[in-house]
């Protein structure tokens, strides 16, 4: 039995995490935490996402929630996400880290805790939407230089970060197919008289609203034809899914900074 404490549990994907830690016989629900002041603080974990009751308190002591956990995911925030993988560091704890919005600084210091511990991160824990990371590499490898790059990225009105990490994830597989980076080839967010587009950029399309789950859309458009690339989220369980297969598989890894396609081993 692999015992999960959920770093963010009242959230929206914690609330998705519960119910399918509950259901699945190797894995149990440990440790739940929340933020200081959430008002879901004292309340039963599995109540609190619709399902049965699990006896385990939401807690904002981080010290609790992982006092008995084999392996944590993170659906927090940036800040207090490194907050929490310093704490795993401490106690030599497996980590998922599903947050995302990080700056260099913040990857910068996840690269060094993962020299003491495994630590899973990704912009997004979906399977098929790292399979379209994969998808949109080789892609890029195999279009040439007419053919333009367009990120496209549709979230809930709620999403603080744009364009979303998923987002970013797919331009950083488009240029690591063309043997560049995204900082080279990031085009500046469009208005007014932006002129003729730059051969061999990245641009990014942003839509926020509603409750958008999560759609993203890679195009390559080239003289004559275009190929789209596409995953459109339905629910959060998709991710909720993929941040557990991520941590069966991190339980046990020797330390290091590991992503989803090293998890399905693309």
């Amino acid at each position: 039995m692999l015992n999960v404490a959920v770093l963010g549990a009242s959230g929206r994907m914690g609330r998705t995490l519960v119910p399918l830690i509950a259901s699945a016989p190797d894995l149990q629900l440990v440790g739940a935490l929340a933020a200081s002041g959430d008002p879901a603080i004292g309340h039963d974990a599995g109540v609190l996402a619709g399902t049965t009751m699990l006896a385990v308190a939401l807690t904002d002591d981080p010290r609790r929630a992982l006092e008995d956990a084999s392996v944590a995911i993170d659906f927090t925030l940036p800040a207090p996400s490194l907050e929490h993988a310093r704490r795993c560091r401490d106690r030599s704890l497996p980590l998922v880290i599903g947050t995302t919005g990080h700056d260099e600084s913040a990857r910068g210091e996840l690269a060094r805790l993962a020299e003491s511990i495994p630590i899973v991160l990704a912009p997004n824990m979906s399977l098929g939407v790292n399979l379209l990371f994969k998808l949109a590499e080789l892609a890029a490898r195999a279009l040439d230089a007419g053919y333009d790059a367009e990120i496209y990225e549709a979230h809930h009105r709620h999403k603080v970060d744009a364009p979303s990490g998923t987002a970013l994830g797919l331009g950083e597989a488009v240029a690591r197919g063309r043997g560049t980076t995204l900082e080279q080839s990031l085009l500046p967010p469009r208005h007014g008289a932006t002129g003729p587009r730059p051969a061999g950029g990245i641009g990014f399309a942003v839509v926020r609203g509603g409750d958008i789950v999560g759609d993203h859309r890679v195009i390559f458009a080239g003289p004559g034809e275009r190929i789209e690339l596409a995953h459109c989220a339905e629910d959060r369980s998709g991710f909720a899914r993929g941040a557990l297969v991520a941590a069966r598989w991190v339980t046990g890894r020797p330390p290091g900074l590991y992503s989803m396609l090293d998890v399905l081993g693309l």
